[in-house]
């Protein structure tokens, strides 16, 4: 869980756009289970008038790199080499991240259609299925993932990885007096969309937020019909950690995710 927040906050601070706290190492366990994170302590307080800076902030880290990808490309042209010029092309992360407690499949993956569907969806569905098993679930998951791709028809092959937060609610995010700050990421390169996904859910960014976002990285068609299926995988993962009301919000969204797909 440390070394995925360590490498995480590592990941979002090279990017030089949203500000994180600055992690130092991990101390692991000796004798005991357990260990610690060491980062830099910073005087925060919730995130007020610095919501609109977070959300173009946000989309300048979504975008870093789509950027990278064309300098090099551009370089290639020039000189035949692209020296220095780092560009994610697949989708994952270097090590697993925790989204909660829960250790996120982040094994890389070309298509980011299949990484959604295998390492984000059915790894909370499988593990429902371990634990509790719910038939109603199961199968309209055996309906749903042979119908992902009808979400991405229209931009598909306009996704472009992207240094993702993984877990960006109102929870994680502060500011101090200058500026907004993020932490608690579970990051990986995915769609850029997936990240504004569970702030939706809980309601904790402003109108500020989501324009100031838009207006560096405006809306793709059928953005807000993927939100949906985004926030699938919060409702599943929660549902793993507190059951409860998750599970009836779990299968009610996962009912619409269908209805949406056969609407169209």
């Amino acid at each position: 869980m440390f070394l995925g927040e360590l490498e995480s906050l590592k990941a979002i601070e090279a990017t030089k756009t949203v500000r994180v706290p600055k992690p130092y190492c991990i101390v692991p366990e000796v004798k005991a289970p357990g260990g610690a994170i060491v980062m830099e302590y910073i005087e925060m307080s919730a995130l007020r008038q610095h919501s609109g800076r977070l959300g173009e902030l946000l989309a300048r880290m979504h975008s870093c790199n789509a950027i990278a990808g064309k300098e090099k490309r551009k370089k290639e042209s020039w000189v035949g080499q692209s020296e220095g010029l780092e560009c994610i092309e697949r989708y994952g992360f270097h090590v697993s991240t925790c989204c909660g407690i829960i250790a996120q499949n982040n094994e890389w993956e070309d298509n980011w259609i299949e990484f959604f569907a295998r390492n984000k969806l059915k790894q909370q569905i499988d593990l429902i299925e371990k634990n509790e098993g719910n038939r109603e679930l199961i199968e309209m998951w055996s309906e749903l993932q042979n119908k992902i791709d009808k979400y991405f028809t229209d931009i598909k092959d306009d996704i472009v990885p992207a240094l993702l937060h993984g877990d960006l609610w109102s929870g994680n995010a502060s500011q101090t007096a200058e500026e907004p700050v993020i932490y608690d990421s579970a990051a990986f390169y995915g769609h850029s969309e997936f990240d504004l996904s569970i702030g939706h859910m809980f309601g904790g960014f402003n109108r500020a937020f989501y324009e100031c976002y838009h207006n560096t990285l405006p809306k793709s068609s059928g953005y807000d019909r993927r939100n949906n299926l985004y926030q699938l995988f919060h409702h599943l993962n929660h549902w793993n950690h507190f059951g409860g009301q998750y599970k009836r919000q779990s299968l009610q969204l996962m009912r619409r995710c269908l209805q949406s797909i056969q609407s169209n």
